[in-house]
């Protein structure tokens, strides 16, 4: 076996991931405008302050515009709060410490339970922690937080400018996606591929439909957005088929098949429809009835991007968990999520109190190092955060350092703030301590613009130095006593809830609920949504443990596996209004063997196999049952 990389070199290689240039040149605009604008206005300072809002920006991710929207609103109203709250507070040093763990722990667990991409915290803490550093007016609240707001409102419009060009491009690019790793199931059949790659199908074809259903907007629908939903569903349709009628195929498919859905794949999102109108969907001259079946759904799939709109009448409905349950799942004593925002916030707390109580100058920025530390999702990833952002941000202090010795001003500090911000985003995506190099800077020169502090180069650069050494080794302490074992322990309690939340809908769907019963939006359905949510996350954050026992992570994925396989084959059962009616043996035969399983994985034992009976019409769900006995039975020898 192949030696693992060192923490070290892990945290200092750098992907290849490309430039986001128009991402990186919009952000630095939005730090920009609106200190290029206070001055036009002759009062730098208060461009400086409005530009706190323009890190609204950097929480813009590739979602649909209908999400973007809200998502950027409600980070502009809270960098706005925020603002008003840490001039309010920033003369009662305690104040300012426990709002800091509050302020993180809270971002943390919203961000966690609504599974929103983007650097949570870090700056809505440092946004806080600036305020607190200028100087002390509480008058100012209303002032500054308004000009935070505007500038915050800059950001917005400025990420919502894509909607004009392209209104559905994040959900053509997902819908895309899904069907290119469909068409390389395709391929896949008949090789020892098919397992790997079924995987990838159904992940992307869910995030498909998280994302078309972020999307949805209730005022209008557009035809485009009605033919991407009827195109996933197609999608669906032929994954469905495939797991069904062609698990164990020993014959490899027509390539004919995955080239047709290719081609179906890239004529999304083409300007000009007559590039994509010459293609013509491949058929091969002899098939067998399955196969053939198979391509009539091809067939299907590309007549939705091709019929006239007046045929594409099928009604967009999207099954959502509610804010209440989403929120209700992650709140509780053995969800990860919570878990992390709670060490969060106390750590963070107990760094403010530190760095007042020894009374640093500008004292804030030791728990912003701390937070900084703290935002990888795992220890391995804290650590890997710790090294790059010392390196990065030492190196960036001297810079800082320099250039704040020749005290800037006016359109100098625009530019400079530009320039950094264009660079930081740059270079977030290919190693955080290339990012920190440049960020660094940016928010000391922003920060020391408005709290008018006047240091000596060699003060100015230890002291930072010393405030971020001092807050990465609290975070790191703080991260390894609270958190080193706290995600692979409750592995074998959420995956006995995760079967039992299965087994409940499970029944539900196969026995007699009333006409009125729809499984979509039933509560077992929510149950198990959230369990199977709550446990991938809990599944990622257990392998980046430090010490990893790679013995019980490798006997949990395959089980981890086919239980998020089994919740898409049962949620996608739940679409059909035609369901067979089990007779009570075997429901009885289905549920004791789910409950056999959920006991055995809770008191870490290997379950005995129980017989699994057919479902007519739904042969895969079984199968999975089965697939998920075998995978639990596979941990002779694990030290669970």
């Amino acid at each position: 076996m192949e030696k693992s990389p060192s923490i070290l070199k892990q945290a200092l290689t750098v992907n290849r991931k490309p430039f986001p240039w128009l991402k990186a040149f919009t952000a630095g605009l939005a730090a920009a405008l609106p200190i290029l604008i206070g001055l036009l206005f002759g009062n730098l300072e208060y461009g400086l302050v409005a530009g706190l809002g323009g890190f609204t920006y950097l929480y813009v991710f590739n979602v649909p515009y209908a999400q973007r929207a809200k998502k950027i609103f409600w980070i502009v109203i809270a960098l706005t709060s925020l603002t008003a709250l840490g001039t309010l507070v920033a003369p009662y040093p305690i104040m300012v410490a426990i709002f800091m763990g509050i302020i993180g722990a809270a971002a943390i667990f919203i961000f966690g339970a609504l599974r929103i991409a983007g650097p949570a915290a870090i700056f809505l803490v440092l946004v806080f922690s600036m305020v607190t550093g200028m100087p002390q007016a509480p008058e100012l609240a209303p002032l500054r937080a308004g000009l935070v707001f505007l500038g915050g409102s800059l950001s917005w419009i400025l990420a919502m400018l894509g909607w004009f060009s392209d209104p559905h491009g994040p959900e053509t690019g997902v819908v895309k996606r899904g069907l290119l790793e469909l068409a390389a199931l395709l391929d896949s059949v008949g090789t020892d591929r098919f397992h790997e790659s079924r995987h990838r199908v159904m992940s992307a074809l869910m995030d498909a439909d998280e994302t078309l259903a972020s999307g949805q907007t209730p005022i209008r629908q557009t035809n485009y957005f009605k033919r991407l939903y009827v195109l996933n569903n197609s999608a669906h349709n032929i994954f469905t088929y495939l797991l069904e009628d062609f698990p164990e195929h020993r014959a490899p498919l027509p390539p004919e098949a995955a080239q047709s859905v290719r081609k179906i794949a890239n004529s999304l999102g083409k300007k000009n429809k007559s590039d994509s109108a010459s293609e013509v969907i491949l058929q091969p001259e002899e098939m067998e009835p399955s196969v053939a079946h198979l391509f009539k759904l091809i067939y299907d799939a590309d007549a939705v991007m091709n019929e006239p709109t007046s045929k594409i009448n099928q009604e967009v409905e999207f099954s959502k968990l509610p804010l209440k349950t989403v929120f209700g799942g992650a709140f509780d004593k053995n969800s990860i999520i919570f878990i992390a925002a709670m060490r969060f916030g106390i750590i963070t707390i107990i760094a403010a109190i530190f760095a007042f109580e020894v009374g640093f100058a500008r004292s804030f920025w030791v728990p912003l190092s701390c937070v900084a530390v703290m935002s990888g999702y795992s220890i391995v990833a804290t650590f890997h955060r710790a090294i790059q952002r010392g390196i990065g941000t030492l190196l960036g202090i001297l810079i800082a350092s320099l250039i704040l010795s020749i005290h800037p001003d006016g359109y100098i500090i625009a530019l400079l703030v530009l320039l950094f911000t264009f660079i930081t985003e740059l270079y977030i995506v290919k190693n955080y301590a290339l990012a920190a190099l440049f960020f660094t800077p940016n928010a000391l020169l922003m920060a020391e613009s408005t709290s008018h502090g006047s240091f000596s180069f060699a003060y100015f650069a230890s002291a930072r130095m010393m405030d971020v050494l001092i807050g990465s080794i609290i975070g790191l302490i703080g991260v390894w006593l609270v958190g080193r074992r706290s995600a692979s322990s409750r592995l074998p309690h959420l995956i006995s809830k995760t079967i039992r939340s299965q087994s409940q809908f499970l029944f539900v769907l196969f026995s007699d609920q009333g006409k009125r019963f729809n499984a979509r939006q039933s509560t077992e359905l929510k149950k198990m949504r959230t369990n199977i949510l709550n446990l991938k996350i809990l599944y990622n954050t257990a392998s980046g443990e430090i010490p990893v026992n790679r013995g019980v992570l490798d006997y949990y994925w395959p089980v981890v596996h086919s239980i998020e396989h089994l919740g898409y084959l049962l949620e996608n059962t739940a679409k059909l209004s035609s369901r067979p009616i089990l007779a009570d043996d075997e429901l009885a035969q289905l549920l004791l063997a789910c409950e056999t399983m959920a006991i055995a994985a809770h008191l870490k034992k290997i379950p005995p196999l129980k017989p699994i009976p057919g479902i007519e019409s739904f042969l895969s769900i079984p199968k999975e049952l089965r697939y998920l006995q075998k995978a639990l039975q596979n941990n002779e020898g694990v030290p669970l």
